[in-house]
């Protein structure tokens, strides 16, 4: 872990030397990531550390957010679902050509292409019995290896990054901080998707709402800290023996992650017409990444933070809540058809 700490210290100062869009979070997915396929000896990261820049990434979206939102909430739903709706077909049919050119059955290929989290996907392909767990796998970190890595550069020459905030630590950030992550382990028990970002969301607007309390400010450092804490852990996912699978799957992947970019490049257009949003915001809300890597990205470009995670929160509730329960039902239904026809040709 010490190692790993290094490696993503050097590389998020030489990101940041650079002017390299989010540098503490960039700078460690890449050195860490190429490290792993020079250095043979172990490298390791925390799961609890990559939490806490979660939890510290909510929480100051939390601070930040926009709670008069909510009222044009109504118009904002529509916009949502037919995003989202646009998203999933076009995965689907992104899934038919990859399955067709990397010879993978289609569920396999539904299943790499959705852009839902990582742990959730791996979970259902395995309580249906996919077989191509590795392929699936693959997929999907090499999705959000490219959104992190190639839309930050999308939005970069967009808008101005903000300066360094003056603010200093204050304890009533850091009790935030720690309240937000006592609610996130108990929220994460319950299997609440991406409980360590929506949690400390949730919980800083209610007490908004609810009471006089005020808001600290976030100085940029924790910030920067947040994005090294995660960027360390995604460096790590993409793991050696994953290059081994067969060159069509490994370009299939690639294709995939970028048909995706592309279609959701095309569909903030959509959004941005017709919202009168700006480029940087409508992308971000769109883009099929990390919801957290999105947010930090809003942060750090001006986007509008709170529309952002509003639209990268309700696709992956809609991809949890609607569309893996109706891939079930449908994948069981073509099971049983599958199985009445066996019996009746014997």
């Amino acid at each position: 872990m010490l190692k790993v700490l290094v490696l993503s210290l050097i590389g998020g100062y030489i990101f940041s030397l650079l002017h390299i869009p989010i540098p503490w979070m960039l700078g460690p997915i890449v050195v860490v990531m190429v490290a792993q396929f020079i250095y043979k000896g172990p490298l390791k990261w925390s799961g609890h550390l990559c939490d806490l820049g979660v939890v510290t990434v909510g929480t100051v979206i939390g601070v930040q957010f926009n709670t008069g939102l909510f009222g044009v909430m109504g118009s904002i739903l529509f916009y949502m679902i037919m995003l989202n709706v646009i998203l999933i077909g076009g995965s689907i049919g992104i899934a038919y050509l990859t399955s067709k050119w990397a010879k993978i059955p289609m569920k396999a290929a539904v299943l790499s292409s959705i852009p839902g989290g990582l742990s959730q996907i791996v979970v259902f392909a395995e309580e249906e019995k996919v077989n191509e767990i590795g392929v699936i796998t693959y997929f999907q970190v090499i999705r959000l290896l490219l959104v992190v890595v190639v839309v930050p550069f999308i939005v970069a020459g967009q808008v101005m990054s903000k300066p360094p905030a003056d603010a200093k630590i204050t304890i009533s950030l850091v009790l935030l901080i720690a309240l937000a992550w006592g609610f996130s382990s108990l929220t994460q028990r319950i299997h609440l998707p991406v409980a360590f970002f929506i949690t400390p969301i949730i919980l800083l607007i209610l007490l908004q709402l609810s009471t006089p309390i005020a808001m600290p400010q976030v100085p940029g450092i924790v910030m920067d800290v947040a994005q090294l804490l995660i960027g360390a852990h995604i460096g790590l996912m993409l793991k050696p023996d994953m290059i081994k699978l067969p060159v069509r799957v490994l370009v299939g992947g690639i294709f995939s992650a970028f048909a995706l970019i592309a279609l959701t490049f095309a569909s903030s257009f959509l959004m941005s017409f017709a919202m009168s949003s700006t480029f940087a915001t409508s992308f971000l809300s769109t883009a099929p990444g990390g919801l957290d890597q999105m947010v930090v990205l809003a942060n750090a470009v001006k986007a509008d933070v709170s529309l952002v995670s509003m639209f990268q929160t309700f696709r992956l509730l809609f991809i949890f809540v609607f569309i893996m329960p109706l891939l079930k039902i449908f994948y069981h239904w073509k099971d049983k058809k599958a199985s009445l026809q066996k019996r009746a040709v014997l």
